[in-house]
């Protein structure tokens, strides 16, 4: 091995022990323009190789900010593209651990070129093999690319994530508001899904490694494990509005994990098992926390809420893994800021929904209003099965916008508005239940979409 750099302590955070091997320990850069000791440039600040997480084969990559600031140059790229070319051809998962200065300057475009095949080599892998980045300390400039385009986005606490560090952004500086910190980049801009110590951050790697598919051709018997809770368990849960702690109790103990969790709270993803499944679920949520407190938001869709649930589905549509949706919502926000980006951000959620092929199963566990309902996968939009509590609404607008409309009183308009009874009297609608019914009903529906042929008329993709 390259010796016992922080970088390899990293790796040995992060894998089983003992069972990291290091692939190209003795490749260092090659350009005569650095000016360097070549021996300071072991392993060209990055260490490559493989091993495994819960047993399970994965590939792995980590900068060393001893060497260069960890800067990318030729070399150090060509180990990450050859280290993608390994993971691709295996069906494996790709991990890269970041500490990097970025471009390596003294290597001029050698390093931009290199850039340039690590974004290649990302996308040739997007959809194939799940991509996961650990930033751990800067990631920025065309490094901070390397974010969007992996699947899941892990920061520390004094991880650096950005494209234009904020002093050099007009009108702001680092003190003022640090657009490149863990914080923002995790609850303001959704870049980066989790945000925890880095001890924290590893363990949270593990913990998704060890339920997501190796691969886009991973089957779902692959996926299913040992289910030892009750398949036909009661919710303890029947609140709709608290959509976290409805998605944990519905799932099997012990198997809630939340995606972006401190991004837009209106709108909960994460990964739960079904009897032993894997299932992506998308939720309306009615409630955010402000520290220990519980605060009440309203059930309305954002733009920032649909694009959140867009890239979840489509990662869940790759890779092959059912999707359930909790629906409760009552509209769109309404707010400046939110029209200016609503129509495409909708659109998108609807897109994703009616081209993905998964099983997808809907449950309306309030409200059903308007168009936004419509697009949180409905029957209409694709939904296979459509299940419904029998205390929920379904209408065209909230009972106070119509008054406003027609005149009438609120009252009076509430009273008309459509139960789940009538909604499945017009085939919208497949079973009304009992709240504390879902988990069984649920289970039964994915059991019977289990072999689901997702082929449909061929087309590269939709222009949205």
């Amino acid at each position: 091995m390259s010796g016992t750099s922080k970088a390899l302590g990293r790796i040995a955070s992060l894998l089983d022990d003992s069972s990291f091997a290091e692939i190209g320990a003795l490749v260092t850069a090659r350009s005569t323009d650095l000016n360097t000791d070549p021996k300071a440039l072991a392993s060209d600040g990055c260490v490559t190789g493989y091993g495994t997480v819960g047993g399970r084969c994965v590939y792995v990559y980590s900068q060393d900010a001893s060497v260069l600031g960890g800067s990318i140059g030729e070399m150090h790229a060509r180990k990450i593209v050859n280290l993608y070319d390994m993971a691709i051809r295996t069906g494996s998962p790709v991990i890269g651990i970041i500490d990097c200065a970025g471009m390596r300057l003294e290597e001029g475009s050698d390093a931009l070129y290199a850039f340039g095949r690590i974004y290649g080599k990302m996308t040739k892998a997007s959809g194939l093999i799940p991509q996961i980045t650990a930033v751990v300390g800067n990631c920025g400039g065309g490094a901070g690319l390397f974010s969007g385009l992996s699947d899941f986005t892990f920061i520390s606490g004094d991880g650096k994530l950005f494209v234009n560090a904020p002093d050099t952004i007009t009108g702001n500086y680092t003190a003022k508001n640090d657009t490149a910190s863990g914080k923002y980049q995790s609850e303001v801009t959704g870049n980066a899904q989790f945000c925890a110590t880095e001890a924290d951050l590893f363990a949270a790697v593990r913990q998704l490694v060890s339920v997501l598919p190796s691969n886009n051709e991973t089957s779902n018997d692959d996926l299913e494990g040992t289910c030892t809770d009750d398949l036909n368990r009661a919710l303890a849960v029947t609140d709709a509005s608290s959509a976290a702690a409805l998605i944990e109790n519905l799932g099997d103990a012990g198997s809630y994990i939340e995606i972006r969790p401190a991004y837009e709270p209106s709108i909960i993803t994460a990964f739960i098992k079904l009897d032993g499944v894997l299932t992506g679920v998308v939720a309306n949520n009615g409630f955010k926390f402000e520290g220990e407190k519980a605060v009440k938001i309203d059930n309305v869709l954002t733009a920032k809420g649909c694009d959140k649930a867009a890239d979840f589905i489509k990662f869940c549509d790759a890779f092959d893994i059912q999707v359930l949706t909790l629906t409760n919502v009552k509209g769109f926000e309404t707010s400046e800021c939110n029209e200016k980006r609503i129509v495409r951000s909708a659109a998108g959620l609807a897109g994703v929904l009616a081209s993905s092929t998964v099983p997808k199963v809907n449950v309306i566990t309030g409200d059903a209003i308007g168009n936004a309902a419509n697009i949180m996968n409905s029957k209409a939009l694709g939904a296979d099965m459509t299940i419904a509590w029998s205390s929920a609404k379904v209408g065209i607008m909230e009972s106070k916008l119509a008054a406003q409309i027609t005149g009438a009183k609120a009252s009076d308009i509430d009273a008309g508005m459509n139960g789940a009874a009538d909604a499945a009297r017009r085939g919208y609608v497949d079973q009304v239940i009992s709240a504390a019914d879902t988990r069984k009903y649920v289970i039964a529906a994915f059991e019977m979409l289990y072999s689901k042929n997702g082929s449909e008329i061929f087309k590269k993709h939709t222009s949205i």
